[in-house]
């Protein structure tokens, strides 16, 4: 009923706040590109942008003061890495188990809870098996249907027959559902990516690895397209001003999608010196999932799968501060869904654990993700002219990343979603 309750406030209130202008006031404010802090800080919002950022702005007549208290402003999170057609459950079985719309329901009730704990912007990395339903999701939340955070959206995913995401290891007489659509060399390829962009995807998200193994202490993991492949795909999504980002966890496939041009390396648990290097130059970033996989090893079934999570997790922990000192871009991105929406703020505290500074941890999830999800110069930061996407999280989170989970206000677009 609170949340309920929060929304309708919301709605309520969206005329008003499009006339009136409106002040926020904290104890202090992230500069998100600079890592200072204005003590007090104050945003004037007019409308659904920001009109003047500082310790005090302009107050105008008639204008909503709202006093936030001993928190921190900062621009609203983002998250590059989620899926909301997923819940926690065997995977593979919601495709098999619930239908479209009823997945379609479960994705609103998702994007909602997203909302909620402070990201206002995200990219939907796949439906798992619900098509083109994410289409619907994120334009219901553009003109202003449903909540949600702005989206990015693949629709489904794209693999190989037997692929990473193909239904394995059940009966093949019982033509179990994949999670992901089937395109099996260049032509292919070319044909699913127009179909998908057809459906009204932003970008295009390939499986180019899996499955993965740790064998001795070394990461195994097959690719699944060729560079030529690979190369195939990037210049037709370029070919309307579009791009494909890869699940991609290790070598040759991981150098195979740097070499092409992809956009994003998402998981990346292990890169070679000279992906790296490409990844440096063309500016290609890694979005590490942190979160997802410790989710996986306090959830496994045995001990056994549990300590070989906890091996696979420390590896890409040491291998991601590589790709920190080597200076790859980092965006971060959870991978939530197959734990619970809602709660991958988690993600900042982990890559600060495994290398990132708390000011590039929180870099990695607004200014850097709104240059990977195409926003660079909207969202992301707290400046003249952007969008009002805001947050507040008590005390400061660069002497407390863990505080990020911690969101007790919430602006998107000028109007107040949570207080």
């Amino acid at each position: 009923m609170i949340r309920l309750f929060t929304f309708l406030l919301a709605a309520a209130a969206l005329s008003a706040q499009s006339q009136s202008p409106i002040v926020l006031h904290a104890a202090r404010l992230l500069n998100i590109e600079t890592g200072n802090i204005t003590a007090p800080g104050e945003v004037l919002i007019q409308g659904d942008r920001i009109a003047a950022v500082g310790q005090s702005v302009n107050r105008p007549a008639g204008a909503q003061i709202i006093d936030l208290g001993d928190t921190t402003l900062l621009p609203g999170l983002i998250d590059a890495h989620v899926h909301l057609f997923l819940h926690p459950g065997a995977e593979d079985l919601q495709t098999v188990q619930e239908s479209v719309p009823q997945r379609t329901i479960i994705a609103t009730l998702a994007a909602r809870d997203d909302l909620l704990a402070g990201f206002t912007a995200e990219r939907d990395m796949g439906t798992e098996g619900a098509g083109a339903a994410d289409t619907a999701v994120r334009d219901a939340i553009n003109q202003g249907l449903i909540p949600g955070p702005r989206l990015r959206i693949s629709g489904n995913a794209v693999s190989i027959l037997g692929g990473h995401e193909d239904a394995i290891g059940y009966n093949p007489e019982q033509r179990v559902l994949g999670n992901a659509t089937y395109a099996n060399n260049a032509d292919e390829l070319v044909t699913v990516i127009r179909d998908q962009f057809k459906l009204g995807a932003d970008f295009i998200k390939i499986y180019q690895t899996g499955r993965d193994q740790m064998i001795n202490g070394e990461f195994i993991t097959p690719y699944q397209y060729s560079e030529a492949e690979m190369t195939a795909a990037v210049r037709e999504a370029a070919r309307v001003g579009k791009h494909i980002a890869v699940h991609a966890t290790g070598e040759p496939g991981t150098l195979y999608a740097a070499r092409a041009g992809v956009v994003s390396i998402d998981h990346g648990y292990h890169l070679s010196e000279e992906t790296m290097r490409i990844m440096h130059d063309k500016q290609i970033f890694a979005v590490p999932t942190f979160t997802i996989a410790e989710y996986f090893m306090e959830h496994a079934s045995t001990p056994q799968q549990a300590a070989r999570m906890r091996e696979e997790l420390d590896f890409h922990g040491r291998e991601f501060r590589k790709q920190i000192a080597a200076g790859v871009p980092v965006a971060m991105g959870s991978d939530v869904g197959p734990f619970p929406h809602g709660t991958q703020a988690r993600e900042f505290a982990l890559m600060v654990k495994n290398g990132l500074t708390p000011l590039a941890s929180i870099q990695a999830g607004t200014v850097n993700a709104a240059k990977l999800l195409g926003w660079e110069g909207q969202i992301g930061a707290l400046k003249n002219g952007y969008l009002a996407d805001i947050v507040a999280v008590p005390g400061n989170p660069l002497t407390d990343i863990n505080v990020l989970q911690k969101v007790t206000f919430v602006m998107k677009g000028g109007v107040v979603i949570r207080k």
